[in-house]
């Protein structure tokens, strides 16, 4: 007994040890950030205490499910991925035929107790899938040949997604599961093929695959105002906000854009207007160093991963957050056209939380694991 005792204690300050502290503050300080300006967002309306308080638990259940899948072995969650994979499928099918419509779109499935978002979960399931396969076939240097299957495992979400209408859900569902392929190398001339395919099929997309309101924002973005209070509203609000913060920002709560309700969406897709107009260039600096910091050490975590899976699953995750990120930053400076793609770990709401956490848990796994190789 006292043996047994003995063994459990090492056991615990041995997962102690190999637990990544560095890798859960970080995460933690990217929360605080989003919990402090989301505060600020909802502060001046009459949904405070519920969009506050609903955070708060969607960021604890996210720890939770962080926590526990750092516990699990990756491997056994790869083993099980094309169960989940094929169940977020007839989940986005679902969607499509019984799905909740919001704002025009159907993207949620109402669970009763809260709303599913299956296309966010899908990108997590999709980085284990395909790092499973990738790893499995070990296919590297790509040709026409090998791309074919996982065009299909990434082209089927995809199109399923395109189909809710949510465009922008649906390029990451592409991107994220890309980057992790270019990880592994593509032949020049296979590479250089697809980025002629895609310039020739530009004008194609844009007459028969675009819907007008898809348009409209492509407009907007080149000309914001051609319709000042209509579709350009939006992004012509959210650049006033982050030029009006200059280089220290307006103060805490002091935000004009904000708190008069000029910004749009600022809980949750527009939150980084928010920062950048109550603590300026040097709150949105800072952030953005943070998010480096984490992108930095996920990678240094694939590098040191035991095995070709764990270090193509640390790749997914660090493309899942750098492709948010760079097209949530890009669409409210103005860089890019106006889709609806949250900011990792700052942006109000329960699906993408979880997921982030989900899969920030799963590479604390991948990282904890590299201590029995």
């Amino acid at each position: 007994m006292i043996s047994q005792n003995l063994d459990l204690k090492i056991e615990s300050r041995s997962a102690l040890k190999r637990f990544n502290w560095d890798f859960a503050v970080v995460i933690l300080f990217l929360q605080v950030i989003g919990i402090i300006n989301l505060y600020s967002a909802a502060y001046s309306t009459d949904h405070l205490t519920g969009v506050f308080r609903s955070q708060l638990i969607w960021i604890a259940i996210g720890w939770s499910a962080f926590l526990v899948i750092s516990r699990i072995d990756y491997k056994s969650l790869i083993k099980y991925s094309p169960v989940f994979y094929w169940a977020n499928l007839i989940a986005l099918v679902l969607v499509l035929l019984v799905g909740k419509r919001i704002y025009g779109s159907r993207r949620w499935l109402d669970l009763m107790v809260f709303n599913y978002q299956p296309s966010e979960s899908m990108k997590f399931f999709l980085i284990l899938f395909m790092a499973g396969f990738l790893a499995r076939h070990k296919l590297q240097n790509f040709d026409f040949k090998d791309l074919v299957k996982p065009g299909l495992i990434l082209g089927i979400p995809f199109l399923l997604t395109y189909k809710q209408p949510d465009l922008g859900t649906a390029m990451l569902l592409l991107a994220i599961p890309s980057s992790m392929i270019l990880f592994l190398k593509v032949k020049r001339k296979v590479l250089f093929t697809l980025v002629a395919i895609l310039a020739i099929s530009l004008p194609a997309a844009w007459n028969y695959a675009l819907k007008p309101y898809q348009k409209n924002r492509v407009r907007n973005f080149l000309n914001p105002e051609r319709d000042p209070r209509g579709t350009g509203y939006n992004s012509i609000q959210a650049k006033i906000a982050i030029g009006s913060g200059q280089i220290l920002g307006r103060g805490y709560r002091d935000g004009s854009q904000n708190q008069l309700q000029f910004l749009p969406e600022r809980h949750s897709d527009f939150i980084f207007c928010v920062l950048s107009e109550e603590f300026g260039f040097i709150g949105g600096f800072i952030t953005l160093m943070t998010f480096l910091v984490l992108l930095i050490i996920i990678l240094n975590i694939a590098r040191n991963s035991g095995d070709r899976a764990g270090a193509l699953i640390c790749v997914g995750v660090a493309a899942f957050i750098f492709w948010h990120l760079i097209i949530n930053i890009g669409m409210v400076a103005g860089l890019m056209p106006i889709v609806g793609v949250p900011l990792p770990l700052l942006s109000y709401g329960g699906s993408s939380m979880v997921t982030f956490m989900t899969s920030l848990g799963i590479v604390a796994s991948v990282g904890n694991r590299r201590f029995m190789f």
